[in-house]
């Protein structure tokens, strides 16, 4: 996924908000009433009549303009205002009326066309109104009024006059790109800036306040006009636009400086024709000495126009970087404004990929730890940022355990928890590379690292992957001194570090190690105290999750996975004598009811009925043997095991059956049983069925019911007795663990 793809267009949108905000003007009109249609017709009206260069024309010009702009303020009017033909007659007023020789002086001078500006940018907030706006003429209009400098005449001459007015002209007739720059260098620094006295010629501050007025408004427009709008911002280009604009950054005039760069901003975003016109046009050393500008804004929008200008241009990009880029951006990181710090991580993120030394360098020129202190900024468009940067930075080795080291690592781990999408993937994209520093691995699981990645919820499918892949590379590392290390901080004082490690190890420990560790080293009985007597319920959930995937990472099928196969008889009469007198040389009384047997079947079944049979027992005689406390059902099923060597296991009669299995000593059926009651398991009977399962001696079944409990910890925590049944199966789960580990390191 792609940062700048997000951040610019929310920054550029952002800044097209801005600038309709900070340029409304106090209105006394209701934010909810009803557009006058009649008022903006009259306007209209005005618009078209008032062209001349007279006083009242003038004036009611700029009062009509005006009037529109602030009934435009409210988007729902726009529609309106523009279906009433306010684009057509607003452009007009974009350029100062014809001056006859001997007429004038023009009256508001600059003012009406400021007015005009500022409506049309407001306007200009659907598609259909931009291309309406352009194709109505007013982008030479509006880049004329970028070259207006106090003291020179902003009235257009008859034609027969103009080599006489010279520049001035052609900026009012739409220059060529060629003449605009030529032009606008021609003026030099001080009169680009439009601000001061100094720069307008001697022009009082009033004057050169209006003027940078009107120059403001024409740049905030082109920002409107071009907004996510790819053909008018070739259109700007091609109306010499580009060069007037990058004169405006060295306005002595901070408005003027910002509306400049807001429009470069705009105008760079996915056009690479224009970011290159930008950058030959000599905008990167200004934009550079901007991003230290102490005024938000600037700086701001400095950082904005870099980072559209280095998106997808690996040339502009270094061309940035030679001009000295680097340090001012990472100081921006400081900045009072949030989104220079958003603007200037993202601009890190990307210089990082430049080569290999420049991530060494931006560590080394102090940016990790500012970009640690934002992944704990409440906006999440800032962490987001901060965890992109520190992601690209974490390509380098020693930048991973820099990063760690700074106190990086806790914070990308909360940020796991985010319920943002891009926010996670970007958190989880920089633990990947810091998992590769083996110098880290400790460090993560002492942070309870392994636990969060096995317990985030993630939203993207990438995020996903990129998770799994930071514990395969986890897992790969435990070896040599990793693993040395984690075994000499289990045996540690510390219980939170020991819990810790024993937890992740688990999870990630190799095979032919896992008995040493858990069974050797006491890291099952870590584990086992923290299920039974937990500090925390998060470290009791850690512990059976822990416990459940180490008896998965040990044996590859549990007990509950597979039915163990039918008991094999010792002798096999079949089906057709089962409670059949044919040969039968005994007979059971069941719930007074006879149920013909043959000897040679039950001696061969089990000891229990080769004691009764051949012990000194009085059944060894009898013809008749009473059974009591057994269904003659159950009993049916118990002797077509013994017959056959198999039976169905109903649900109903499972626990008779299992009693009975116990008590005669049949362990084949006694699995069957087992394995049919487990299948039942549920969290309101688990503990019941262990009960019964102690008391008939089902080791299985016993089993069953503990990876049952480690399997439904998050449903069973909050029952009633839940700590209790646990302190009961800890033998239990001890010894099924020490016995799956056995096999694996024969």
């Amino acid at each position: 996924m792609d940062p700048k793809q997000g951040s610019s267009h929310s920054g550029e949108r952002k800044n097209l908000k801005r600038k309709l905000a900070d340029s409304a003007c106090p209105s006394g009109s209701d934010d909810s009433a009803a557009l006058p249609t009649s008022e903006v017709q009259a306007h209209v009206a005005v618009l078209k009549a008032a062209l001349t260069w007279r006083e009242a024309d003038r004036v009611a010009a700029r009062k009509a303009a005006h009037a529109i702009a602030e009934l435009a303020k409210h988007e729902e009017h726009v529609d309106a205002i523009v279906e009433e033909g306010a684009i057509h007659a607003l452009v007009p007023h974009l350029s100062a009326p014809a001056v006859e020789v001997g007429e004038g002086p023009v009256a508001c001078e600059h003012e009406v066309e400021k007015d005009a500006a500022f409506a049309l940018g407001l306007l200009a907030i659907k598609p259909d109104h931009q291309r309406l706006i352009a194709d109505a003429g007013a982008l030479p209009a509006l880049v004329a009024l970028l070259k207006r400098r106090p003291g020179q005449p902003a009235a257009a001459a008859p034609a027969s006059a103009a080599p006489a007015l010279g520049l001035a002209s052609a900026a009012a007739a739409g220059s060529t790109e060629g003449a605009a720059a030529g032009g606008a260098h021609a003026g030099g620094v001080g009169d680009a800036g439009g601000g001061g006295a100094e720069g307008g010629g001697g022009a009082s501050p009033g004057v050169v306040r209006v003027v940078n007025g009107v120059v403001r408004r024409a740049a905030d427009a082109i920002t409107n006009l071009a907004h996510e709008n790819g053909t008018i911002k070739s259109r700007v280009r091609a109306e010499g636009g580009i060069p007037p604009l990058v004169e405006l950054l060295e306005s002595a005039d901070a408005k003027v400086q910002r509306a400049g760069a807001g429009a470069l901003r705009t105008l760079a975003f996915k056009n690479e024709a224009n970011k290159n016109l930008i950058v030959e046009c000599g905008a990167l050393p200004t934009l550079i000495f901007m991003l230290r500008s102490e005024d938000t804004g600037i700086h701001y929008e400095a950082v904005g126009v870099i980072g559209n200008l280095v998106h997808s241009s690996m040339n502009i990009k270094k061309l940035v970087l030679e001009e000295g880029a680097l340090q001012p951006v990472i100081g921006l990181l400081s900045s009072r404004c949030t989104e220079s710090q958003r603007e200037a991580a993202l601009l890190l993120g990307q210089f990082a990929t430049t080569d290999p030394e420049c991530k060494v360098r931006i560590v080394q020129r102090g940016a990790v730890r500012p970009l640690i202190t934002m992944l704990e900024a409440p906006d999440p468009q800032l962490r987001e940022m901060a965890a992109f940067a520190l992601g690209r930075l974490a390509q380098n080795a020693d930048n991973q355990a820099g990063i760690v080291h700074d106190g990086g690592l806790r914070a990308l781990l909360e940020l796991l928890e985010s319920k943002n999408g891009n926010l996670q993937h970007n958190a989880a994209f920089a633990l990947y590379g810091l998992a590769e520093n083996g110098d880290n691995v400790s460090e993560v699981v002492r942070e309870g690292g392994v636990q969060r990645l096995v317990d985030a919820e993630l939203i993207v499918q990438a995020s996903k992957d990129c998770v799994q892949k930071t514990l395969k590379r986890l897992e790969d590392k435990m070896e040599g001194k990793v693993l040395r290390h984690l075994l000499y901080l289990l045996r540690q004082s510390d219980k939170s570090v020991q819990r810790r490690v024993a937890a992740a190890l688990a999870h990630l420990c190799p095979e032919g190690q896992q008995r040493a560790i858990f069974v050797g080293a006491g890291g099952l009985d870590i584990l086992l105290h923290m299920l039974a007597n937990p500090p925390s319920p998060r470290l009791q959930r850690d512990a059976a999750v822990a416990l459940r995937t180490l008896s998965k990472r040990a044996t590859t099928l549990n007990p509950i996975d597979t039915a163990p196969p039918p008991p094999t008889p010792q002798v096999y009469l079949g089906e057709q004598y089962v409670n059949c007198p044919t040969l039968s040389d005994v007979t059971f009384l069941v719930e007074g009811t006879r149920f013909y047997a043959h000897r040679i079947a039950l001696l061969a079944s089990s000891d229990a009925f080769r004691a009764m049979f051949d012990g000194g027992y009085r059944e060894k005689e009898a013809k008749d043997i009473e059974i009591p406390n057994i269904s003659l059902a159950v009993f049916e099923s118990m002797m077509r095991c013994i017959y056959t060597g198999t039976v169905e296991v109903r649900a109903d009669m499972a626990q008779d059956l299992l009693r009975a299995a116990d008590q005669y000593l049949l362990e084949g059926l006694k699995r069957l049983c087992e394995y049919a009651i487990a299948q039942d398991l549920t969290v309101e009977n688990v503990a019941n069925v262990y009960e019964l399962a102690e008391t008939y001696h089902a080791q299985s079944l016993r089993q069953m019911c503990v990876l049952f409990v480690l399997d439904h910890h998050e449903q069973m925590c909050n029952l009633p007795g839940y700590n209790a049944l646990l302190q009961r199966m800890v033998p239990e789960t001890r010894e099924y663990i020490a016995r799956v580990l056995r096999p694996r390191l024969q």
